[in-house]
């Protein structure tokens, strides 16, 4: 009955959400999704069955590399499907996974991009009709319950892999749908958790316990592009010069301004000790495409020498204070080139964006205290000393302070963030290890 409720409550949204993609398309052709795919329409696949691997946008997109490169290189033969719900993740993976979409060698299936269904019946139904996967692994806290069932009426096994659930979603669920969620839990063949915790909050919720174990985040996995130091090297050169360079990375509504003010203080001081040099600049990466205008209008309303990097005919000048990145897809890049980043979604309740990428490149990190996306990502990096975590703008203005003042601090914290995530790669390895039941047979 409650699922019958839910999809009645899917079917009346559907019309606004539908205008909403079609009026941010139209507002930005980068944001165009194809609501076809979102409605379970495409052609019928031929050829061998595909492993399905669901990864929403662009964060999870990411994390599935790791995944992807053990699925393909198990079974060089067996398509594999990436699927995910955001025209910003589709973009992020035609770039990450470029060479595995062309791939043309002898014996080796080419990896297919769609977008995912809707949480529909009818648009469920459709695109296992059409893509007829014969296994599908979805990241994190992909919980569809229409979704699901229509894979549980096809004897289609689902895994999900990196699962997180964090305490706020387990009340959330318990109060609102926990019939609901534990049938949606009982049809997963199985769940590969983060942590204990995050396995002790599933079995809570409903999943079989013999179902769940723990294979750790699959984010520590994510090799970083060999390409990665020649983009940020030419990033620099063009855009950067000798600046000193803090990164605010996945910013949200509500952080910019904090951002901005701990950056006006970090300038003050710097102007006051002129023997430190050029002041430092903040390259700025909102989260959202569709708020780069929106952030562009209020740097000029606060009267910031700013340049957009979209602007590739311009030059920073002596006194550009921000580097605004309206651009999609160089995020990491802009990394490289930082002394110091910032991780956005914790200054705000959002619950934090992939800490460990930055850490993954040596680089000391900063953020809010917000972080119940990936709890115990952020516990091990303060732990080792790579994250410090920081209430506002003044005690991130402090930090900033100590370290660029500090070079060998900064030094030492990047060290040891980089040192800490590489220990505690593999999770991509265990969770294909638990798989054994959702996989198929090899293909001769």
């Amino acid at each position: 009955m409650l699922r019958l409720l839910y999809t009645a409550l899917l079917r009346l949204l559907l019309p606004v959400v539908g205008l909403l993609l079609w009026w941010r398309g139209r507002r930005d052709p980068a944001l165009r999704v194809d609501l076809g795919e979102r409605l379970g329409r495409g052609p019928a696949r031929s050829g061998p069955q595909p492993i399905w691997l669901h990864a929403v946008s662009v964060g999870e997109v990411q994390a599935a590399a790791g995944l992807i490169a053990l699925l393909r290189a198990r079974d060089p033969r067996r398509p594999v499907l990436l699927t995910m719900a955001t025209a910003t993740g589709r973009q992020r993976a035609e770039a990450l996974y470029a060479a595995a979409i062309g791939a043309t060698g002898e014996g080796v299936a080419p990896l297919a991009l769609r977008y995912a269904p809707f949480d529909l019946p009818g648009a469920a139904a459709r695109f296992l009709e059409t893509e007829r996967p014969c296994a599908a692994i979805f990241l994190e806290t992909e919980l569809w319950p229409n979704l699901l069932a229509a894979c549980a009426r096809r004897g289609l096994p689902v895994a999900l892999v990196s699962a997180r659930l964090s305490e706020r979603s387990l009340r959330r669920y318990r109060s609102l749908a926990r019939g609901l969620m534990r049938r949606t839990l009982r049809g997963l063949a199985c769940i590969a958790a983060q942590s204990e915790a995050d396995a002790a909050r599933f079995i809570a919720l409903g999943a079989e316990a013999a179902r769940v174990a723990v294979a750790g985040n699959v984010k520590f996995d994510f090799p970083l592009p060999v390409d990665l130091p020649a983009r940020s090297a030419a990033l620099r050169q063009r855009w950067l010069g000798e600046r000193r360079v803090w990164v605010a990375g996945s910013t949200h509504a509500g952080e910019e301004q904090q951002l901005l003010a701990a950056h006006r203080r970090l300038l003050s001081v710097w102007r006051g000790a002129a023997s430190q040099g050029a002041a430092p600049l903040l390259v700025l990466v909102p989260r959202h495409p569709e708020r780069f205008a929106q952030v562009a209008q209020w740097l000029t309303r606060e009267g910031v020498p700013f340049l957009r990097r979209s602007d590739g005919e311009s030059r920073l000048a002596a006194d550009t204070q921000v580097l605004l990145v309206d651009t999609l897809g160089e995020l990491l890049a802009f990394y490289g080139c930082a002394e110091i980043c910032f991780v956005g979604g914790t200054l705000v309740p959002i619950g934090g964006h992939n800490l460990l990428e930055p850490a993954a490149l040596g680089l000391p990190v900063l953020s809010g205290p917000h972080h119940f996306n990936s709890p115990d990502a952020a516990r091990l990096l303060v732990d080792c000393g790579a994250l410090e975590i920081s209430h506002d703008a003044d005690g991130l203005a402090a930090a900033l302070l100590r370290l660029f003042t500090d070079s060998a601090e900064a030094v030492r914290r990047g060290a040891a963030g980089r040192d800490r995530v590489v220990a505690n790669r593999g999770a991509a390895a265990r969770s294909l290890a638990l798989l054994g039941g959702v996989l198929p047979p090899l293909l001769d």
